[in-house]
C-alpha cells in the first residue's frame, strides 16, 4: 500500500518528523539572535541544557518514571547523549577558529552518515521515490548555510577536522537513536540526552570568556530560553520519529525541512531575501519533503 493511502495519524513517524521540522525551523530563524545581542554561544548551550529538563520530565512521566539503568541502556543512552552534546561542544571551538560559511555546509551533511549506517547495519531500504527524496535533501542541506563573505580566519585544516568530527558525531547519533529503539523507550533515550547535556554544561561554562561584556537581560538569556525550548521539544519529537520510522528517511526529512521553514520565516517575518543558493535549497527541500512523505510505508 502506498503511504499516500495511509492517513497521517496512522503514520506517527511522519507526524513527529513534521513536528521536529516545524519546531526546529522556528528555532533556527531566531536562535542566533541572543548571541547577536551579546549573550555568548557557550552560555546559550547552558540555557539549552536546562530547557531539556521540562520535556525530559514529561517523557519520564509518560513511562511512570521507569528510567532504565542496566548496562545496555547506559551505553546506548550515553552514546546518543554524548554524541549530540559533545558535537555541539566541538562546534563551539570550530566556529571560533574557522569560517562558519564553510563549517556549517559540512555539518549539514550529517544525515549521510545516518543513512549509510542504517542501510549497512539495520538493512533499511527505500524505493526510488524515497531515494530521490533523500538525494534532494542531501543536495539541499549545504545550500541553506552557504553565505559568501562570512567571517572566519581559519587555522590550517583544524576547523575542517573539527567540522568533520561534528558531522560524524551527529550522524552516528541519529543512527543510535534508531538502533536503541528496540531495547529502550524513546522517553528513556531522551532522558539520557538531557542528562548528558547537563553534565557537559560545566565544560561550556569553562569555555566562556567572562571578561567580555555579557548581556544578562531578557534579550540575552531570556530570549535564549524562549528559542531553545523549541529546540529541546523538537529533539524529543525527533526521538519519537526515529522510534516509529526508518532512520534512512527521518534523518534527511527533518534536516532538510527545518532549514526550509527557517528560510521561509526569515523571508516573511524578518524581511530577509534569501540568496540564490538558499532559494535553490528551499526548492530542493520542498521536493524532498514531498517525496519522503509519499514514500511507500511497507519498505521497512
Amino acid at each position: 500500500m502506498s503511504s499516500m493511502a495511509i492517513p497521517a495519524y496512522r503514520r506517527p513517524w511522519l507526524l513527529f518528523a513534521l513536528l521536529t521540522t516545524g519546531l526546529w525551523g522556528v528555532w533556527g530563524a531566531f536562535a542566533g539572535t541572543p548571541a547577536e545581542n551579546g549573550f555568548p554561544e557557550t552560555l546559550i548551550y547552558v540555557v539549552w541544557a536546562f530547557t531539556m529538563i521540562p520535556p525530559a520530565l514529561y517523557a519520564l512521566w509518560r513511562i511512570d518514571w521507569n528510567w532504565p539503568w542496566d548496562r545496555r541502556s547506559l551505553i546506548y543512552g550515553a552514546a546518543v547523549g554524548l554524541l549530540g552534546a559533545g558535537g555541539q561542544m566541538v562546534l563551539f571551538h570550530a566556529v571560533r577558529i574557522g569560517p562558519t560559511y564553510l563549517i556549517f555546509p559540512v555539518i549539514a551533511l550529517s544525515p549521510l552518515v545516518t543513512i549509510v549506517l542504517s542501510a549497512a547495519i539495520l538493512r533499511e531500504r527505500v524505493t526510488w521515490i524515497g531515494g530521490l527524496g533523500i538525494l534532494c535533501a542531501l543536495m539541499a542541506l549545504p545550500l541553506f548555510d552557504f553565505s559568501p563573505g562570512g567571517a572566519g580566519t581559519g587555522q590550517g585544516l583544524a576547523w575542517f577536522v573539527l567540522a568533520l568530527l561534528v558531522l560524524v558525531a551527529w550522524g552516528v547519533q541519529g543512527f543510535f537513536m534508531k538502533y536503541a529503539a528496540p531495547v529502550m523507550s524513546a522517553e528513556a533515550i531522551f532522558a539520557y540526552m538531557a542528562l548528558t547535556g547537563l553534565l557537559l554544561a560545566p565544560v561550556a561554562l569553562a569555555m566562556t570568556d567572562f571578561s567580555q561584556p555579557i548581556n544578562y537581560g531578557w534579550s540575552g538569556p531570556g530570549l535564549a530560553a524562549a528559542t531553545q525550548i523549541l529546540n529541546s521539544i523538537g529533539a524529543l519529537t525527533l526521538v519519537y520519529a526515529f522510534r516509529h520510522g526508518r532512520a534512512i528517511v527521518v534523518s534527511p526529512l527533518a534536516n532538510a525541512g527545518a532549514p526550509l521553514i527557517t528560510a521561509l520565516i526569515s523571508l516573511a517575518a524578518l524581511g530577509l531575501v534569501p540568496a540564490l543558493p538558499k532559494l535553490a535549497g528551499i526548492g530542493l527541500a520542498f521536493a524532498a519533503a514531498a517525496l519522503l512523505t509519499i514514500e511507500p510505508e511497507d519498505q521497512a
